[in-house]
């Protein structure tokens, strides 16, 4: 009897597919404006919206689930999950908003997080207060922290003032919690990680690759992020996503 039921559970292990062993690699993507680029800015940092929503209608395509990092326990549940994020608020980011709505169904939700500067809200070219309180209260949104001023965090001492500060700002325009940092220019040290994991669950970086789990000291503090820039094409995004 033993040895039938061995038998068996040798082929079950046999046959099963190879994904149920294979490391999880999920891309974090980064964007910053959502745009044409009209001569403002560094060029390789604005995607056209035209793009954007073609790369997030391939996601929808090949069956991505886009998560927030609300929903970070959620990377081994669902089918294919993906982070795409924007950095420093940019108020063509509504744009995104318009992208998101216009895809979203009964079977994709789109999903997006947005890292905002708090002390640079409301300027004329950043997301305004109630800009930020409709991108959130639409459910398609989370909005979190890129420190209060961006500055880099390796040569500050005021760390209340730019993360806590920053913290308790957009909490108190979005009435939900902040729990991502982004560190500005990717920023970071053991000082950082220290002073980040008083106020944060999760730091992010810019290291290029894909998220694995490696079960290494504050691995949740070291999560990496892609670059998606001007003359990425829909074929290397592809690359990137690691289709």
């Amino acid at each position: 009897m033993k040895k039938t039921v061995s038998f068996f559970l040798f082929l079950f292990i046999l046959f099963l597919p190879f994904q149920v062993f294979a490391e999880r690699r999920v891309p974090i993507l980064v964007y910053h404006w959502i745009d044409e680029y009209t001569g403002v800015g560094p060029k390789d940092l604005y995607v056209m919206p035209k793009n954007f929503a073609e790369q997030m209608k391939y996601l929808r395509d090949q069956g991505f689930t886009l998560l927030t990092f609300e929903r970070w326990q959620d990377i081994d549940k669902v089918n294919k999950p993906i982070f795409i994020t924007f950095d420093d608020g940019y108020k063509d980011n509504l744009n995104v908003l318009a992208i998101f709505e216009k895809l979203q169904s009964d079977s994709f939700k789109p999903a997006g997080t947005i890292f905002v500067i708090s002390d640079f809200i409301g300027r004329s070219n950043r997301l305004s207060r109630a800009d930020l309180k409709k991108l959130s209260d639409s459910g398609l949104f989370s909005i979190q922290s890129h420190t209060a001023t961006h500055p880099n965090l390796t040569k500050i001492t005021n760390y209340s003032f730019e993360l806590k500060e920053s913290k308790e700002k957009i909490q108190n325009i979005t009435g939900k919690p902040v729990i991502a940092l982004a560190y500005p220019y990717g920023s970071y040290n053991d000082k950082v990680i220290a002073e980040t994991k008083k106020y944060y669950s999760f730091g992010i970086t810019t290291i290029p690759k894909l998220y694995s789990k490696q079960g290494i000291k504050d691995e949740n503090y070291l999560i990496p992020r892609i670059y998606i820039n001007y003359s990425t094409s829909l074929k290397e995004f592809a690359n990137m996503v690691g289709e």
